[in-house]
């Protein structure tokens, strides 16, 4: 079964930026949707943005506490997920993961990787 295994995660000063890569271990090719979530501090685990494959165009969504300043993006020859978070706020604290959908993910969780932003 394909793994995930996220990274990129670490100690930033808000403001900063991070990139955050999620890899399978295998191909995603057909994967037509995958996404970026994150878990804060006593808080459930929440959407943070998806990409989207239809043919030769790629569609991104984003949740609006993250919109224009985190981007999404995959390069499917490498079964890899990014995610270029900018403008980093202490609210982005979080473990991050990445899957195909929050509620009713096709793949096993990963370990996600641990995004503190200190103020």
């Amino acid at each position: 079964q394909v793994q995930l295994v996220e990274s990129g995660g670490g100690l930033v000063q808000a403001g900063g930026s991070l990139r955050l890569s999620c890899a399978a271990s295998g191909s995603i090719f057909n994967i037509n949707t995958m996404g970026w979530y994150r878990r804060a501090p006593r808080k459930q685990r929440e959407f943070v943005a998806r990409i989207t494959n239809l043919g030769s165009t790629n569609y991104a969504a984003y949740a609006d506490s993250v919109k224009g300043r985190f981007t999404i993006s995959r390069d499917n020859a490498k079964n890899t997920v990014y995610l270029q978070m900018n403008s980093l706020k202490p609210e982005d604290t979080a473990v991050y993961y990445c899957n195909t959908d929050l509620n009713a993910p096709y793949y096993p969780w990963g370990q996600g990787t641990q995004v503190t932003v200190s103020s």
